[in-house]
């Protein structure tokens, strides 16, 4: 049995007292309860998740071990939560000895609490809101360059895209018909201009061809309708019949166009 000489304790006593004495101080009366009800420390702190020597400390009322005062009145009222003792009656005790033990206020942070370690930022607010506001700035600046470079990079990968994927016009990959089987004093009239180069391949009703392969200027064909079309990117290609504006959008399924087209 372990007995604080300070505490008010009659002699022969087997339990500690109910209450905390007016000089007892409040670590020594949570340790002569946790004697009484049994238990080791190395047991209470893994049950609290606390550390051995942060007990130790409280028992001690060595407050120079700990962190600021504010975390020891936490400690205070976890361990007398734990062992079912007066919490309040323990905080009370502790800040009447508190000054007396470290000669600093209740609200003075100790050179090893882990509130001061993490330190405060120099100079008076108005600096430190224009550091804020450099740094914010700085940010925005780094964000705006690093979207400038994408868009760049995007524009450049699509101009190289574009580039391959569109051959180059050769004369061996072009074929026109010539003008005396595609133009006619009758018939129906198509004309075909074209964005970019495009295979095509026309037909009329009476199976003549009027164009076939890769076209890339416009093209004013004359035939009998119905003509069967074929358009390779019908996206690239306009066409009229007899002057008419016809849309390819319902006949274009991926990109590619194949109907047949009357009068």
């Amino acid at each position: 049995m372990e007995i604080n000489p300070n505490s008010h304790q009659p002699t022969g006593s087997n339990s500690p007292s109910s209450t905390l004495g007016n000089i007892q101080r409040p670590g020594e009366y949570l340790r002569q309860i946790r004697i009484a009800q049994k238990k080791e420390l190395q047991e209470i702190a893994r049950e609290m998740n606390m550390p051995v020597k942060t007990l130790t400390a409280l028992e001690q009322d060595d407050y120079t071990s700990l962190p600021e005062a504010t975390f020891i009145k936490g400690y205070y009222r976890a361990y007398a939560k734990y062992l079912n003792a007066d919490a309040s009656a323990i905080i009370h005790r502790f800040d009447e000895i508190y000054v007396n033990d470290t000669g600093l206020k209740a609200s003075h942070a100790l050179n090893n609490s882990p509130i001061k370690i993490m330190g405060k930022l120099s100079g008076s607010n108005s600096v430190r809101n224009r550091q804020w506001l450099k740094r914010i700035a700085i940010l925005v600046i780094i964000i705006l360059l690093g979207w400038l470079a994408v868009m760049a990079v995007q524009n450049w990968s699509s101009s190289t895209k574009d580039d391959v994927d569109v051959p180059k016009i050769t004369n061996s990959n072009i074929e026109i018909l010539p003008m005396a089987n595609t133009v006619a004093t009758s018939g129906d009239q198509l004309v075909l201009n074209f964005s970019r180069p495009t295979s095509v391949h026309i037909v009329d009703s009476t199976a003549k061809v009027l164009a076939t392969g890769r076209q890339a200027s416009t093209l004013t064909l004359t035939g009998e309708s119905p003509f069967q079309i074929r358009l390779d990117d019908a996206t690239a290609v306009s066409l009229s019949l007899n002057q008419e504006q016809i849309s390819l959008r319902p006949y274009t399924v991926n990109g590619k166009a194949e109907f047949r087209l009357s009068r």
